[in-house]
């Protein structure tokens, strides 16, 4: 081989490594983001942060929340981008968290942060619970639109509400647990037995119940007032009511999964998290955001929703899921839809 030749494989070589090197490290992020945000997600992220693919494994909060669970002594996740508080509290209590305090944590609202220091998991955004109330169907049916929770519990709603299923869906727990904090445990049961006796079936999808108002196919369905908000925008003649007893809500948060090989790019993505950068990106799929000033009105939003939220105890809700859970599929999963 001529000195050239082998300065030119030698220079291949170099490059080859270098290149391997820039774009080798991937890190698996467990999701439960709505499916259409991902890939913005990660080209945004990608924008400053080349070096590092992210491999999404995408499904509902439930369902990841279980996930993560099972594969608690041989964690596969390396980030939970996008998981509701009330499981990344479950998953701290079981030592599954990896501490750590992303740099721009102080600009955050502090509720959106874990109180401890530093903190196991760090906010993104909050969703907030709401009636979609699909004004034409209802019309033909000859229903009148609810004003409160218990107003759902009347009969003319019969076989015309459809409500995510708690136990896949984040949305469905905030609700189940919001109702059982608002009424208090013995008359929020006797609550959801009277609603059950409305309800069409159980989705196993938080969105999906305003989907399917705001489409047609039910006159009302028990979701978040965000993508109600989208589809009355995109010409759904819908009313996103807010019940007068108050609303349950929850956020997505982010934490890095103990015993990651991948400490130093789950670190990397962990700091873009709660950037002003990120947070924006977050606002064009949710209303309320942790980075403050950053959230724009949205149209449509219902009004005093932001009023009716909640006093939420995550603590509860965390501490009770598994028990919460067990009661509400011995009750009502006879109507949840086909997974």
């Amino acid at each position: 081989m001529t000195q050239k030749a082998s300065f030119l494989t030698a220079l291949a070589f170099t490059m080859t490594a270098a290149s391997a090197a820039f774009a080798e490290t991937e890190l698996t992020v467990y999701t439960a983001v709505e499916a259409e945000d991902l890939a913005r997600y990660a080209e945004t992220f990608n924008q400053s942060h080349p070096d590092i693919k992210i491999n999404w494994v995408r499904d509902s909060t439930g369902i990841i929340t279980a996930k993560l669970l099972a594969e608690r002594d041989n964690p596969q996740a390396d980030v939970v981008w996008g998981l509701a508080a009330t499981s990344l509290l479950l998953l701290k209590s079981e030592g599954m968290l990896e501490p750590y305090a992303p740099a721009g944590v102080d600009q955050l609202d502090p509720k959106f942060v874990d109180g401890d220091n530093p903190p196991s998991w760090v906010g993104m955004d909050a969703w907030v619970a709401s009636v979609c109330y699909n004004t034409v169907e209802a019309e033909k049916q000859g229903l009148t639109p609810p004003a409160s929770w218990k107003d759902l519990t009347d009969p003319q709603y019969a076989g015309h509400v459809i409500m995510p299923n708690p136990n896949s869906s984040g949305t469905g727990f905030l609700d189940v647990s919001s109702w059982l904090q608002m009424f208090g445990e013995k008359k929020g049961w006797k609550f959801m037995d009277a609603l059950h006796e409305n309800i069409a079936r159980y989705t196993h999808s938080g969105s999906k119940p305003c989907k399917l108002a705001a489409a047609g196919e039910i006159p009302i369905g028990i979701s978040f007032a965000f993508r109600g908000a989208k589809s009355k925008a995109a010409g759904a003649p819908l009313e996103i009511i807010v019940p007068s007893e108050g609303v349950g809500w929850d956020m997505e948060a982010t934490a890095i999964v103990a015993g990651t090989a991948n400490l130093e790019a789950a670190q990397t993505l962990v700091d873009f998290t709660v950037t002003k950068e990120a947070n924006e990106m977050y606002n064009t799929g949710y209303a309320v955001v942790a980075y403050p000033g950053v959230a724009k009105p949205v149209e449509h939003f219902p009004e005093g929703l932001l009023d009716a939220m909640i006093d939420n105890d995550f603590e509860f809700a965390a501490n009770n899921r598994a028990a919460i859970l067990k009661e509400w599929q011995a009750r009502y999963d006879g109507k949840s839809e086909a997974k």
